[in-house]
């Protein structure tokens, strides 16, 4: 008879899990039935493991309390969205994204605006912490914020995402050098970090488990969880105080006449309506064309149904809410 153990997945590499039990780390293979189950294993999962003539085999998969696509990555407690205001500059939309998705899962999120020897990403960060997330500055250079980090992380199941070459390992690194996680340069070129993290694993620092994942680039979260529009208004926290306002059932606040959440363009209105009595407006950072231009050029043309540009009749589901010089 087999003998059953149980354990968390701490690294997926090529179809191979390392699962960590209560005194030992076994290397494992799903099992060819779980393909007719539509799950397939991955970094975070709790599970129950065979080990025979040595080689393990991964048999169940307990119930998760959530399922991220990418970072590829279960049963977080946290989610930690690396931005920067310097090469590579993070779109502000893919954080967005990225909160949206993990705030339907009901994961918490912290931004860490990286990188701030650099710049400091004052604009980047306020604008966060006016919708209400936690926001830390941090530098791995100067150890700017490692310490409050390090607090935000205690003892939880965090994974670190962001766009590539945002310095997620740089800020593990700092946190516990004894790591020595590659880290890679920005190629000045395209204005978008290289890839040095190439799968997810997970590492104990601070009395917890972090999960460090690869980067992607500026659009890839479009191959990830996409909201149905009715659903999204709810992973907004921004939006929560508004929401009971709206007359109509379902709305997706886009633009629906007679909608009471409405989207505008330019400083002067968002000044002139965001200052009167029960209003609120958000300004973003301005992004100039050559920011634009570099993913362009490294992703292909935009695309249409998930972004739109200018003063557009018809916003589907993001609002472009910068002026582009």
């Amino acid at each position: 008879m087999l003998k059953i153990e149980t354990g968390r997945i701490i690294k997926s590499l090529s179809g191979f899990y390392d699962v960590r039990t209560e005194n030992k780390v076994i290397t494992c293979r799903a099992r060819g039935s779980m393909r007719r189950t539509g799950m397939s294993p991955q970094v975070g999962d709790i599970v129950d493991i065979s080990v025979e003539k040595g080689k393990g085999m991964v048999e169940k998969i307990h119930p998760r309390k959530n399922c991220f696509v990418r970072p590829a990555v279960s049963n977080l407690d946290l989610l930690v969205v690396f931005a920067a205001n310097v090469n590579p500059v993070t779109e502000p939309f893919l954080i967005d994204r990225v909160a949206a998705i993990a705030g339907d899962q009901e994961v918490p999120v912290c931004i860490c605006v990286n990188k701030c020897d650099m710049d400091p990403g004052t604009d980047l960060a306020a604008i966060y912490r006016q919708a209400g997330y936690t926001v830390i500055q941090t530098s791995a250079e100067t150890g700017m914020g490692i310490e409050e980090l390090r607090a935000a992380l205690g003892g939880k199941f965090c994974a670190f995402t962001g766009n590539s070459g945002v310095g997620k390992s740089s800020i593990l690194n700092a946190l516990d050098p004894e790591l020595r996680l590659p880290v890679g340069e920005v190629s000045e070129k395209l204005g978008r970090g290289r890839h040095t993290t190439r799968h997810v694993e997970l590492f104990e620092v601070s009395g917890g488990l972090i999960a460090d994942t690869p980067g992607f680039s500026a659009f890839d979260t479009d191959r990830g969880e996409i909201r149905e529009k009715e659903v999204l208004q709810h992973t907004f926290r921004e939006f929560k105080p508004y929401l009971d306002q709206c007359r109509f059932i379902g709305c997706a606040h886009v633009k629906e006449k007679g909608c009471e959440i409405d989207y505008i363009h330019g400083d002067a209105i968002t000044d002139e309506l965001g200052s009167k009595p029960g209003n609120i407006g958000f300004k973003l950072p301005s992004m100039g064309k050559d920011q634009l231009f570099k993913t362009v050029i490294a992703d292909g043309v935009l695309p249409r149904k998930t972004f739109s540009m200018g003063h557009a009749q018809e916003k589907r589901y993001y609002l472009e809410a910068r002026e582009i010089k």
